[in-house]
């Protein structure tokens, strides 16, 4: 990789690639100006000095700039160089394979390259998955490790969102699978992650361009300055009656001198380092196993105000399984094991099975045929599941508040015994699921979730830095209140249903916050695509995927909270070297420009005591091109990050890489000089 980026830094010395960076442009344009006065000092005029010791001079001076060049960019292809390194290995998993094409009811083997979104293919156990696709026959374990890293196999089924999703490039392991294709060759979701990991064809984000355009702009006005400084010295020349001197002053004011001050004090270090330090931004997601769209999004991680989050899965566990049975109405709890088994019989779930578990435990047994009898699916409109029974009955299990609703609708009454038990389970953070017969409730289930461990600390370090959590869960408001309390957010929002996402996201941002939250269904790409920050799941749908500007290859929605630790890390490394640079050039300013006016009189303001004006010029270039590969590491890796407010960090910046800024010039500048031959 080093090698690689030792030779993308001599590629990147072309002036159409060097112009994109304005502030190393201006020291890229004063090496070839250097090297020409090198070839012929009196190019710009006669000087008035020895030739030979001029043209030394010059020399060494272009070989500093050129290596000032080819440091930064050095810096930029080594953090480059990370993101194709990855590339490369998603690169290795595409492959033009054979696929088993259905047309007109019969299979025909066909190149993977000429499918078009909507072909259904037949995939056999063995094969590699040919394309992005939906399940929508058959059932078989698919090994995902190619892009997700993780050796267990995901089972893929049809019917259900995230199941039923898989990635082209992956490998069916058990069965057969029939396919319908959801995406045209190079558009996949493979092809889409290399395009993105690909750190040359980033576009830069508007904090990059507005702080390319303040470097810009400082180099203009140094530019300026230092345009003004040959007539400036030439007219206070021409009253030093001593010609030695009055030639001295001039020397001080040669072409290749004034460059060297110019590229001394423009900000070369944070313009040398600004690009590595955001394609590194989006390297430190890549090793979390998190795709972004672009920097964009990375950078927005580190702005955001408001986090919104999923209890299930993100805040607990989210396996909640049954704990215990609470009857009512008079009911034992063998009548209510026995209707909670036959409402749960056709559910699936970890949930579902741990009720029938549950409800065998206390000796409930299937009294029908379940050949004659049909399972009703839990919805997000419905909230609640059942089966309908071969006799006409209805079994169902659910939120209390449709429970409710399916009783009275059949004429039947609500006790205040419901009620008692829905508190007390939700007192006990706990969900209740009311159990029902057609007209009669006979009790009410109690989930049992848990909080992950860790969460309260997290949380806390957000609030420290500004950060408000919002949960949300389709949990009752008791229950809601006892999680958000244990886990440590700032606010929840209870009995959610998923239009309540993308309405607390707009609530937030009419405020003029960014939000951030995570999805996998369907329902939730309209909230992924309101959000500033949408991370969806690898093992979502490909429309979440698709609305999300960063996919998270593990699936895990905790990883919310250390994208906006790396986003704010990222603009913490930008903020801190930006503040280094500015002071380093401040530092530079003061040993420079003391020692070229010494005949003017100004040479007891040469505090650092440097030997003359060629050793003070060139051992500020030294200083400036060696402190950007000094720095690399630190532009690659980020700053430590610390939980604090902005205002916090202002401070802990101006005094750590504020005045550190200013200090390592002065001792780095003077040990140079002393060890320069110049006298």
């Amino acid at each position: 990789m080093y090698q690689q980026a030792i030779r993308g830094a001599f590629v990147k010395l072309d002036p159409r690639v060097a112009v994109r960076n304005p502030v190393m442009f201006i020291v890229w344009v004063g090496t070839i100006v250097t090297l020409l006065v090198t070839l012929d000092p009196n190019l710009f005029g006669t000087i008035q000095a020895d030739l030979t010791q001029q043209r030394l001079l010059n020399g060494m001076i272009t070989v500093i700039l050129l290596f000032t060049v080819l440091f930064a960019n050095f810096a930029e292809a080594i953090a480059e160089g990370r993101g194709k390194a990855q590339a490369d290995a998603l690169r290795a998993t595409r492959s033009d394979t054979i696929a088993k094409k259905i047309i007109n009811g019969t299979v025909q083997e066909v190149s993977s390259t000429s499918l078009r979104k909507g072909d259904e293919v037949r995939v056999v156990a063995g094969d590699l998955i040919p394309a992005d696709g939906e399940v929508i026959q058959g059932l078989g374990s698919v090994d995902e490790s190619a892009i997700t890293g993780e050796s267990a196999p995901v089972l893929k089924q049809p019917g259900t969102d995230i199941s039923s999703s898989v990635t082209g490039g992956t490998r069916l392991l058990s069965d057969e699978l029939v396919v319908r294709i959801t995406s045209d060759p190079g558009q996949g979701f493979i092809d889409r992650m290399i395009s993105l990991v690909e750190g040359a064809e980033r576009s830069k984000t508007p904090n990059e361009i507005a702080l390319t355009v303040l470097l810009a702009v400082l180099t203009l006005v140094f530019l300026i300055v230092v345009s003004t400084l040959s007539p400036l010295v030439h007219s206070v020349a021409r009253g030093i009656e001593d010609v030695t001197a009055a030639n001295q002053l001039r020397a001080g004011t040669s072409v290749a001198i004034l460059i060297s001050l110019l590229v001394a004090l423009i900000p070369t270090t944070i313009g040398g380092l600004l690009s590595a330090i955001g394609i590194a931004g989006m390297d430190r997601v890549a090793q979390f196993n998190v795709i972004a769209t672009s920097g964009r999004a990375v950078e927005a991680c580190g702005d955001i105000n408001t986090l919104v989050l999923d209890k299930t899965g993100t805040i607990t566990l989210g396996n909640r399984l049954a704990a215990q049975l609470i009857p009512i109405h008079g009911h034992s709890i063998e009548e209510m094991a026995q209707v909670a088994l036959a409402a749960s019989v056709f559910d699936q779930t970890p949930e579902g099975r741990s009720i029938v578990q549950l409800a065998e435990q206390s000796r409930a047994r299937l009294d029908f045929d379940l050949d004659n009898a049909s399972g009703v699916e839990f919805s997000a409109r419905t909230r609640m599941s059942g089966t309908n029974l071969p006799n006409g009955r209805e079994a169902r299990k659910g939120a209390i508040e449709a429970i409710r609703g399916f009783v009275r609708s059949r004429g039947g009454q609500i006790s205040s015994e419901l009620e008692q038990a829905y508190e007390r389970v939700s007192r006990l953070g706990g969900t209740p699921l009311g159990v029902c017969q057609d007209d009669e409730i006979y009790g009410v289930i109690y989930l049992k979730d848990i909080v992950k461990p860790g969460l309260r600390e997290r949380f806390d370090q957000l609030r420290r830095m500004g950060v408000k959590t919002i949960m949300l869960t389709g949990d009752n408001r008791i229950t809601a209140s006892v999680i958000a309390q244990e886990a440590g957010v700032d606010d929840f929002i209870a009995e959610a249903t998923p239009e309540d996402k993308i309405h607390v996201i707009r609530e937030e941002q009419s405020q003029g916050k960014l939000v951030a939250m995570t999805g996998d269904g369907t329902n939730d790409a309209p909230a992924l695509a309101q959000a500033n920050v949408g991370l969806a799941m690898n093992s979502g749908t490909q429309a979440a995927k698709e609305a999300a500007n960063m996919v998270d290859l593990d699936s895990d929605p905790t990883k919310l909270i250390d994208l906006v630790t790396i986003g704010k890390q990222l603009l913490m490394t930008r903020g801190a070297l930006t503040t280094f640079s500015i002071a380093n050039d401040i530092a530079k300013y003061f040993a420079i420009i003391p020692t070229l006016f010494a005949s003017a009189g100004i040479g007891a303001l040469n505090i650092m005591g440097l030997k003359s004006a060629q050793s003070a010029i060139v051992s500020a270039l030294i200083y400036n091109a060696l402190i950007i590969p000094a720095l690399i590491p630190l532009a690659l890796q980020g700053v430590k990050f610390r939980p604090l407010t902005a205002d916090q960090l202002l401070k802990r910046n101006i005094l750590l890489y504020g005045l550190g800024g200013i200090v390592a010039p002065f001792i780095a500048i003077k040990i140079i000089d002393l060890l320069l031959p110049f006298s």
